[in-house]
């Protein structure tokens, strides 16, 4: 994966991520030099956690204010807004009760229910 300075449009280096045995291997090159690092699945799959969490942050920072929606309005995506990063894993409507898988930034999932009208302030609508 290949990234550009957005100010001036000059690359700004390589990012590539490649099996390595049992380790994930992980190179960044750009015209200073380059850094390159091996490390376990499990690693790996905390880095990417950690950037999506970061990518969230940043991403809630540049967004309009919060919107409130119905918990029956909820999808996929949706980034409750509070302390903590809580994202809707997914959505169940039974009747008039919403049921509502979060997922936290760590990776955990719980499920709450919710009358379909309670309103939910979120950070960030889902795709």
């Amino acid at each position: 994966m290949t990234s550009e300075n957005e100010d001036t449009g000059a690359p700004a280096g390589d990012l590539e991520i490649t099996p390595a045995g049992a380790g994930v291997e992980i190179r960044a090159t750009a015209s200073t030099g380059a850094l390159a690092f091996v490390c376990t699945p499990s690693r790996a799959r905390e880095l990417a956690t950690a950037l999506g969490l970061a990518a969230d942050e940043a991403e809630s920072a540049r967004s309009a204010d919060p919107v409130t929606v119905r918990a029956d309005g909820l999808r996929r995506g949706d980034v409750r807004d509070g302390d903590r990063a809580m994202t809707v894993d997914s959505v169940r409507i039974d009747g008039a009760t919403a049921h509502i898988t979060w997922k936290s930034g760590a990776g955990r999932s719980w499920t709450q229910l919710y009358d379909a009208g309670t309103r939910i302030t979120l950070r960030r609508r889902g795709r």
